[in-house]
């Protein structure tokens, strides 16, 4: 397998092969869809309506603001309940699912949604705590992963054409092949989307540099960590289907730094280009990028995570548990010592 393999290039689609984007044809091998039982729940609840955060509520200054201990949590794709129970356990919110780590540091790695049952509520509960850790001198922040850049994708471009290397496809058949709900775009709203859109792709904190792709693909966008996330950012600013699609198609690479050899010289182009001493990534869930499962599809019945995987001459960190095959969503305190 090269380490640049990419498993969700079969799940996708080759418009015109047999049946229309809206036939039977576009969700055929759909194995990793589970059923959403919680459909009327999900639908009833309401999406957070934030308001601005009060000028007096904000710290004073930059020594007030996150001075706090480092949290990184891994991939969550819609599995809302646990991440609740995760961040609780960590003492990151309290009962009522409310900030209670004061002047703590949180960054989500991405990829909120697809796949479990409640990606919209997973958003709404990443935005209410960036807002309650501001206040209380901290701060809670989000990386853009390949599963936000896919459902931005599907809502803006549907069933438009583009260019794949596997033929011409379209964002809203790769979406549901990849995992997308109906309940997660039926709740989706212009603030959800807005704030996706805004997401950085890469951040440095306390020399730990925080992606969301075991790739290099990150080096094709910019120089420094400005550069990368400006030229995301005005990638989805301009919102052509193809550049956008070529940007998720990249996102979606993975395993360059699980090779013994190549694995740490891949670490190291990063860690050179843009600063830290270590990488922390998700989605690569640890089980597969063990080589204990074939794929991203399999359930992964008898898998156990126990928390992150060090590798790459212990340059990298994987956070990706694998919630959805029956792993663990992963809330870590940095810096490890393994």
């Amino acid at each position: 397998m090269p380490p640049e393999y990419t498993p969700t290039e079969r799940s996708l689609p080759v418009i015109g092969a047999g049946a229309s984007a809206g036939g039977p044809g576009r969700t055929e091998g759909r194995t990793d869809l589970p059923p959403v039982t919680r459909t009327d729940t999900l639908i009833d609840r309401p999406t957070v309506d934030l308001a601005a955060v009060p000028e007096s509520a904000l710290p004073v200054s930059e020594q007030q603001e996150g001075g706090g201990p480092l949290y990184v949590v891994g991939d969550v794709h819609g599995y809302y309940d646990e991440l609740r129970d995760a961040l609780a356990a960590e003492g990151l919110i309290d009962a009522n699912g409310q900030w209670s780590a004061g002047n703590a540091r949180l960054w989500f790695l991405g990829d909120f949604t697809d796949r479990g049952p409640d990606g919209i509520g997973v958003i709404d509960l990443v935005m209410q705590l960036s807002a309650e850790a501001a206040a209380a001198g901290g701060y809670c922040k989000a990386l853009m992963g390949n599963h936000e850049l896919l459902l931005l994708g599907a809502k803006r471009f549907g069933d438009t054409p583009v260019q794949s290397g596997a033929g011409t496809a379209s964002f809203q058949a790769a979406w549901l092949l990849n995992g997308g709900q109906k309940t997660d775009m039926d709740r989706l709203q212009d603030h959800h989307l807005q704030w996706m859109a805004r997401l950085d792709a890469v951040s440095e904190e306390d020399g730990h540099l925080l992606v969301h792709s075991d790739t290099t693909a990150y080096l094709e966008y910019g120089d420094s960590i400005e550069d990368v996330n400006d030229t995301v950012h005005d990638v989805l600013t301009r919102s052509e289907a193809d550049e956008v699609w070529d940007l998720f198609r990249k996102f979606t690479k993975r395993f360059a730094f699980r090779d013994e050899e190549a694995g740490p010289f891949a670490v190291r182009e990063l860690l050179d280009t843009y600063g830290g001493e270590r990488v922390v990534h998700g989605h690569s869930p640890i089980p597969y990028l063990l080589g204990e499962v074939g794929g991203e599809d399999d359930e992964g019945e008898g898998v156990a995570v126990d928390g992150p995987h060090v590798y790459a001459d212990g340059l990298a960190i994987a956070m990706d548990g694998g919630i959805t095959m029956a792993g663990k969503l992963l809330v870590v305190q940095l810096p490890l010592t393994a």
